[in-house]
């Protein structure tokens, strides 16, 4: 596996994550795991860090492909 190939997967796989977060917290689902109860403020937590590494995956995607072009 290349790079780039890791960077844009990478990249897609946490952009899932951040829109499923954000999906359960506009929806207002509960979630269980086992016995123990998901808060809707982790959900926060993960589409922030969920998003952000997202962000600079597609960045990194982005600057890899404009430095083969230079």
């Amino acid at each position: 596996m290349t790079m780039r190939t890791y960077t844009i997967t990478s990249s897609i796989i946490f952009l899932l994550v951040a829109v499923l977060h954000l999906l359960r917290l506009v929806l207002q689902e509960n979630l269980m795991i086992g016995s123990w109860y998901f808060p809707m403020w982790a959900s926060i937590v993960a589409v922030v860090v969920a998003g952000f590494l997202s962000y600079t995956g597609f960045r990194l995607f982005q600057a890899q492909r404009n430095s083969l072009f230079h």
